[in-house]
């Protein structure tokens, strides 16, 4: 684990839940975005909480307001910050209407301006503000130090990026120095050639600064403790960091420096960013992202499950979630989460199976055949290719997850699936009938 410097203590993260994840939806549906499933075992949350445990920060609040149950069991389960990590907490705030506040969060900054009677109550020089759905690894030690190093009121995480990602991120202008010269969001054309900056001055590769000449915006924030409620409070209609108060702390003069990671950053914002994050994990030799840093490891609930277990199973490009009974079946390419059953003469091919919250007992699975139901798990000579399966679904003999028909983008509720950028997505505790072609 990282050797962090004690002033970490002085910082208070703040991780943003996200809005409803209309985008990741169906995922989101009965779940908020933070808790949505990762590499078989993990939430997205633990990556943010993760990052800062290695880096010295132990005080972190996560906000949220959709469907915030499995998200707060999660964290109760999983971190216990007054052992082995020191004196510390992970604690969720969800919105809540007051006499004051009678609306829901409505942005980023609202959400954080809600919250100040609490956040201020801490003594603490720094907040760091960070996102709930992202993948990356980030020693935010080296972040906040290089805030305070250069005396600035508010320190933007800067990406180097190339022209064609560059169009859907908040895009800094930054002078040799790192410092914020001017920001827009979302820009296009000759607004969008206008934020080009020389990248290499940040310790990229000839090669790699002429590929990504522009610096996004992560959505992770350093504020100085006064500037950051100053900003909020002098503006109450500010609803959005990015959009409304980056700009309005340029415009007043604050000091806004960049701090640029040039390393792996994905944004889980949708379901085809998701699918493709998740399915990278198994590239070889190495992933992009790996799990597998003992110095700086990725943390999440234990469960004390038993081995997993491979009756004939054929497995290649895979990661398997503990727990799991594979029999006879062929899976290549995929990710299986924790308590995952597979039957025999099933393929699986480049997909995301959930695994279940709970086990079914072989008698059980007996009686449930007997009475014309489905066990959990994948059944007998089923198909699935390109598809997610949420977590404790239940898929039948004899049935095909293909997308038969190359459709881009389906809602069958009734059905149990939708399909978003070609992947089928089977709901949560949805079943699939015997036999069913999809």
């Amino acid at each position: 684990m990282p050797i962090c410097d004690g002033g970490m203590k002085r910082v208070l993260a703040i991780i943003l839940g996200g809005g409803a994840g209309t985008r990741l939806y169906p995922l989101t549906k009965m779940r908020a975005k933070p808790a949505v499933p990762l590499a078989g075992k993990y939430r997205l949350i633990d990556i943010p909480i993760s990052n800062c445990i290695n880096s010295g920060i132990n005080k972190m609040y996560v906000l949220t307001q959709f469907n915030s149950a499995s998200l707060n069991r999660h964290l109760t389960q999983s971190y216990n910050l007054s052992a082995p990590f020191g004196q510390g907490f992970v604690e969720v705030l969800a919105a809540q209407q007051t006499p004051e506040s009678p609306s829901w969060f409505e942005g980023t900054a609202d959400a954080v301006r809600k919250y100040q009677w609490l956040f201020q109550e801490w003594d603490v020089d720094e907040y760091l503000i960070l996102s709930g759905d992202q993948l990356y690894r980030m020693d935010y030690s080296l972040f906040v130090n290089h805030h305070r190093s250069t005396g600035a009121d508010l320190t933007v995480a800067a990406l180097p990026v190339d022209p064609q990602q560059a169009e859907g991120f908040g895009l800094m202008k930054t002078d040799k120095e790192g410092n914020i010269q001017s920001f827009s969001e979302k820009p296009k054309g000759d607004a969008l050639k206008a934020m080009a900056v020389d990248t290499s001055r940040f310790g990229l590769t000839k090669e790699s600064s002429e590929a990504k000449p522009y610096l996004a915006s992560m959505g992770i924030y350093v504020f100085s403790r006064d500037i950051l409620f100053d900003l909020l409070n002098k503006n109450p209609m500010y609803k959005d960091f990015g959009k409304e108060v980056i700009p309005e702390a340029l415009s007043r003069g604050d000091s806004l420096k960049s701090y640029v990671f040039n390393d792996y950053w994905e944004d889980i914002g949708t379901i085809g960013a998701f699918y493709e994050s998740n399915l990278a994990l198994t590239q070889q030799p190495t992933p992009p992202f790996s799990f597998y840093d003992e110095q700086f490891p990725i943390y999440t609930r234990p469960r004390y499950l038993p081995p997993t277990k491979l009756v004939d199973a054929q497995i290649t490009d895979s990661i398997i979630g503990e727990g799991s009974i594979l029999k006879s079946c062929s899976i290549h390419h995929c990710v299986l989460g924790v308590r995952s059953r597979v039957e025999t003469d099933v393929v699986l091919k480049d997909s995301l199976v959930m695994g279940s919250d709970f086990v079914e007992s072989s008698e059980e699975r007996v009686m449930l055949r007997q009475g014309g139901g489905i066990p959990l798990g994948v059944g007998e000579a089923t198909t699935v290719q390109r598809a997610i399966l949420d977590k404790n679904t239940r898929i039948g003999n004899n049935v095909a997850i293909v997308n038969k028909d190359n459709i881009e983008e389906a809602d069958r509720p009734d059905e149990g699936f939708y399909i978003r950028n070609g992947i089928v997505v089977v709901v949560k505790n949805a079943t699939i009938s015997d036999g069913t072609i999809i």
